[in-house]
């Protein structure tokens, strides 16, 4: 763990520090010899086989458009979550710099932009460590803050209502309060945070899908930042699940956490709660709560698997596709023959070579780059030159017909 002076304040006198002990974290992990412990292997176990499967049951052609579209569907419920309401599509507009005149709706969108660079570094392999190394979480801050417009760095100091600045990856270096608890004293997070690395980083694949609805708690428990903790906290929780199931980014714990938001955050906050008695393990907090919020957490995980699995049925993904394309072509939005060139794009598994176009579609080759550049224009397809291959291209503008109900329809404003 390497904590320099920027990461710990921004000038000024030391933040104070009232000798707090790491001990006040404890328990960190379900004990291995707790009772609480055998129904959470059994999950675990479920997880990661599920996960798998799904992973390696998706044609790998389409997992990258599907990641991107994920992305966005995990930016947006994040978001949600923050009370942020930045819907996909309006996301996508930033994605091409398309920005409202609104300057709230503009500042919502770069924030929507920032999560989504983020995430996309952290699916790339961004993270030279373990997600649970210290560094890694100043480095998701720092980069996530970093990109944010100076109106969404300001905060208010809760003590005498005066504006304070963000530091991008510094650490807060005041007292804050989160509805009944009060994280530790800034100058102690430091030494929560090494205590939080330690127990965290080297776990082996098994104990870190339990261990990550720990940590996700754990550290928002700490309260490391002043604001942002929450969004960290998410795309941390993301990182882990990425490293210990192979995810591919192609599922998300934000929709579900979003969705299931009063209880989400009611069981974070009996997290918080002391231990009980004897039976509820041996640490300062509560190791049934822990217990609880895994379960929880590791059932929403299966949930959203199970959800992605059934849109992603081919003959059904297809069918809804091939209803899509028949609506536009009625409606004269897309060629004659439309359809059919899609449809060989998900036979192929969702890819083609643009110089098969006209074979599979029995056009001349105008005719066929015709028909290519009406698919691309709607978003139905993509690719990356004139010459590359051609890619189903899953977009949120489309989504609520090719994948209903990953998220709300657009509403006009």
């Amino acid at each position: 763990m390497t904590l320099n002076k920027q990461d710990i304040s921004e000038g000024g006198s030391a933040p104070e520090d009232r000798g707090e002990s790491v001990a006040l974290l404890e328990p960190l992990l379900i004990a291995i010899d707790s009772h609480f412990r055998e129904p959470l292997n059994d999950l675990a176990i479920e997880l990661a086989a599920k996960a798998a499967g799904f992973r390696q049951g998706l044609p790998p052609k389409l997992v990258p458009s599907l990641a991107t579209l994920v992305r966005g569907m995990n930016c947006y419920y994040s978001n949600l979550i923050e009370g942020h309401d930045t819907h996909p599509v309006d996301i996508e507009r930033a994605l091409k710099n398309d920005f409202s005149d609104n300057p709230r709706k503009r500042n919502l969108q770069l924030e929507a932009r920032a999560h989504i660079a983020i995430q996309e570094w952290i699916d790339n392999g961004g993270l030279e460590d373990q997600a649970t190394k210290v560094d890694s979480l100043l480095e998701i801050h720092r980069k996530f803050c970093q990109l944010l417009p100076d109106d969404l760095l300001m905060v208010e100091d809760t003590k005498n209502g005066k504006p304070v600045r963000v530091v991008p990856g510094g650490l807060r270096k005041c007292d804050v309060q989160m509805g009944r608890h009060i994280p530790v004293s800034p100058g102690a997070i430091p030494r929560f945070l090494e205590r939080f690395e330690g127990i965290y980083t080297g776990l082996g694949r098994a104990e870190m899908i339990i261990a990550t609805a720990a940590a996700h708690h754990r550290l928002l428990w700490i309260h490391p930042f002043l604001d942002g903790n929450g969004r960290v906290t998410r795309l941390f929780s993301h990182a882990m699940l990425l490293q210990s199931l192979n995810s591919g980014g192609i599922w998300s714990i934000a929709r579900v956490l979003a969705r299931n938001e009063q209880q989400y955050k009611t069981l974070l906050a009996n997290c918080d709660q002391p231990r009980l008695n004897d039976l509820d393990g041996r640490g300062n907090l509560s190791e049934a709560a822990l217990a609880q919020f895994t379960r929880f957490f590791l059932n929403i995980c299966l949930d959203q698997i199970s959800f992605m699995e059934g849109l992603l049925q081919p003959e059904r993904l297809k069918e809804r596709i091939l209803t899509w394309a028949g609506e536009q072509i009625s409606m004269d939005k897309l060629p004659v023959k439309s359809g059919k060139l899609l449809e060989a794009v998900i036979y192929r598994g969702g890819e083609l070579p643009r110089g098969e176009s006209a074979e599979v579609l029995d056009v001349g080759s105008r005719q066929a780059r015709r028909i290519v550049a009406a698919l691309i224009k709607e978003e139905a397809l993509v690719s990356e030159s004139s010459r590359a291959p051609l890619r189903l291209n899953f977009s949120a503008r489309l989504a609520g017909q090719w994948l209903p109900s990953l998220f709300p329809e657009q509403q006009e404003t």
